[in-house]
């Protein structure tokens, strides 16, 4: 057989499946549901009315189930309630509850199973289970526009995360609501997947993701959990304009990550740390704005190589935090600019400065941290004696006399202003919509 032939016979035969799918009215009664399953053809449309249908339920061939967002499926409290084996299934407008709580079985309100493709999660609502969606080695799915509310009924320690993630190359999530449980996202030993316009609240980490290559993460709203958005173990990470308020220990947190960009991302209003970078190495770190945690941005860990540059440090009450004997200049050169372009430093809000000729460069450098700080940070007892006139001495002399320092942080070419740093206006908007809390 010819390729021409072959290919003719391949169009035919697809534009056959597609004309004997059929759209089907799924009846009210609790298992209609899964005698409609059993009954239909791959590509057809099962479209579930205002009723009650009873989970689990398995679907082991191209389906779409469309629901009127009061289309409920409700689990009996044990395993998953909806599990995809299949390519090309979508699950839309469904109401989806009551799986089992066992983490070890990944109990959860959709599974997709590994190895199926094209799956598509939009618009449902999924409540009360153990974990929403479970992308378990799925490939080229697509979770959006969900509202996720997790169970009420657990200690954390015991709940699952919102969207659970292994393996799964060419996911997309995005403009999904997520509220209550373990993590917003957890993504585990997954690449080459985009993450953008979720919101997520009431939470341990909003985002988690630990040996996950080639991610981007854009867009999203991180408010009033533990942590923000925790990078661990990875390289190529793209993380912009995102924005964490309130979060509790830390707003943007990196361990062992490499070769990654932070570029406009903004935290705000933190319990502890608003960027914490722990053995991270040639990252960029670019046009960020940091403003009212306890400690701007804590760097520690052997973490070296990382340009600085363009970011706002506003108001924080320790802005760097750093112990080490290397200097490390966090002067950089923007991204694109070109090695021919001048190095450009921060925005510090306690760096008092003068611009004399104007170019929005400060005139002196930006050191952050002396051998007071160093000590304090060791040995907090010794805050008692800051006032004391040995110190203040030793700190006049080592910032009129820079090379009695041991080591630390400067920026040699500090921004006057703050203007240009912090998340970009989306080319898409991003809606504002959680679930009320008292809704189940």
């Amino acid at each position: 057989m010819t390729s021409a032939l072959r290919l003719l016979v391949a169009v035919l035969l697809g534009c056959t499946g597609a004309a004997g799918a059929a759209e089907i009215a799924v009846g009210n009664a609790p298992d209609a549901l899964r005698q409609a399953i059993e009954t239909a053809a791959p590509g057809d449309v099962l479209r579930l009315g205002n009723a009650r249908y009873d989970g689990p339920i398995v679907i082991d061939r191209p389906l779409a189930l469309i629901g009127d967002r009061d289309s409920r499926i409700a689990g009996n409290g044990e395993g998953t309630v909806i599990a995809v084996h299949a390519d090309d299934v979508t699950l839309k407008g469904l109401y989806i509850t009551g799986s089992g709580r066992r983490l070890d079985q990944l109990d959860s309100g959709i599974a997709l199973a590994k190895g199926t493709r094209r799956a598509r999660v939009e618009g449902n609502r999924i409540v009360m289970n153990l974990i929403g969606v479970d992308v378990q080695g799925a490939i080229d799915a697509t979770v959006s526009g969900n509202t996720i509310v997790g169970r009420t009924d657990l200690h954390r320690a015991e709940m699952g995360s919102g969207i659970y993630v292994w393996n799964a190359p060419g996911l997309l999530v995005e403009h999904n609501d997520i509220r209550r449980g373990r993590d917003g996202i957890f993504v585990s030993t997954s690449m080459q997947a985009r993450y953008r316009f979720n919101r997520m609240q009431e939470l341990r980490f909003a985002f988690h993701s630990m040996y996950a290559n080639d991610i981007v993460l854009e867009h999203n709203v991180s408010r009033g959990n533990m942590l923000g958005f925790a990078f661990m173990f990875s390289r190529n990470v793209t993380a912009t304009d995102n924005l964490s308020v309130g979060d509790a220990t830390h707003g943007l947190f990196l361990n062992s990550v490499n070769t990654s960009r932070l570029i406009h991302n903004e935290v705000r209003d933190g319990g502890e740390k608003c960027l914490f970078i722990y053995g991270a190495t040639r990252n960029r770190i670019e046009g960020n704005r940091l403003e009212g945690c306890d400690i701007g941005i804590h760097l520690t860990g052997g973490a070296a190589e990382n340009v600085l540059t363009g970011n706002a440090v506003i108001g924080n009450r320790t802005q760097v935090k750093y112990v080490g004997t290397r200097w490390l200049e966090w002067s950089g050169v923007p991204d694109g600019a070109g090695k021919a372009k001048a190095a450009l430093g921060n925005f510090w809000s306690d760096h008092v400065a003068f611009d004399i000729d104007g170019d929005g460069i400060a005139d002196s450098p930006y050191r952050p941290n002396d051998t007071v700080d160093v000590l304090t940070w060791s040995q907090p007892m010794t805050r008692l004696l800051l006032g004391a006139p040995a110190v203040q001495l030793i700190r006049w002399a080592q910032s009129r006399f820079p090379g009695l320092l041991p080591g630390g942080v400067v920026d040699s070419h500090p921004l006057m202003s703050p203007e240009g740093a912090g998340p970009r206006p989306p080319a898409t908007p991003l809606t504002v919509g959680f679930v009320p809390a008292g809704e189940n």
